[in-house]
């Protein structure tokens, strides 16, 4: 099914939300036809998408080659995940003391989706419904500058993921955004920050230096 006549905003929403999702793998080509033809549109709403996503990092605009989801060096994927570690628990202090009964329950419905898409077999939909969780808050702890780095530093993760994840069976071992959201219903700043340090922790060392897998599908079957 297409969505003719798209908005080059929605199709970059759309490719950002299929590499998420890990439907699209780290160095797959995004072909101008194809991704006009999928979406019904011309080259030159499909080339508005695409730098948009390259200003968001999620592709490499190659010249003569087209576009490529980006694929982040292990390097790179160590810088990541030190900077989250830098901001992110001084931010889970402060969303624990601010948040509100409906943040709490906001959150508590990412969780919960989470935890369904975990039951119907889909790590990638769990995968992206965490890092929203990490981004909702930095969100709720109204530091809008710190935000925006977060959910730029998710992206990346995401990418990262991808490409170095070893230890699968964490996502369904792990029980930490429970553990984080009960600190923020006891506005327990100092239990929340130590959480997020482990949380993070855990994540870097499920991470492996390995090649990226190959496209489970094509394209057009990952952007449906």
């Amino acid at each position: 099914m297409t969505e003719q006549g798209a908005t080059s905003d929605h199709i970059a929403d759309r490719i950002a939300e299929a590499i998420f999702e890990h439907r699209i793998n780290p160095g797959t080509k995004l072909g101008e036809d194809e991704v006009g033809e999928i979406y019904g549109v011309s080259r030159t709403v499909v080339r508005a998408a695409m730098q948009k996503l390259a200003h968001r990092r999620l592709i490499d605009l190659r010249r003569n080659r087209g576009a490529f989801v980006a694929q982040p060096s292990m390097r790179e994927a160590r810088e990541v995940f030190e900077a989250r570690a830098l901001l992110e628990p001084r931010t889970a202090r402060s969303a624990a003391e601010r948040a509100t009964s409906a943040d709490l329950e906001a959150l508590q419905r990412h969780i919960d989706d989470e935890h369904q898409a975990l039951a119907a077999g889909d790590p990638g939909r769990a995968l992206h419904l965490s890092g929203v969780f990490h981004i909702e808050i930095a969100r709720i702890a109204d530091q809008s500058t710190i935000a925006e780095f977060v959910e730029q530093l998710i992206a990346r993760s995401s990418l990262i993921i991808a490409l170095y994840w070893q230890r699968r069976a964490a996502l369904c071992e792990s029980h930490a955004h429970d553990a984080i959201l009960r600190t923020f219903a006891e506005r327990d700043g100092d239990r929340a920050e130590e959480l997020m340090k482990s949380h993070l922790l855990d994540l870097v060392s499920s991470l492996g230096l390995r090649d990226a897998p190959p496209a489970p599908r094509t394209l057009r079957e990952a952007l449906r």
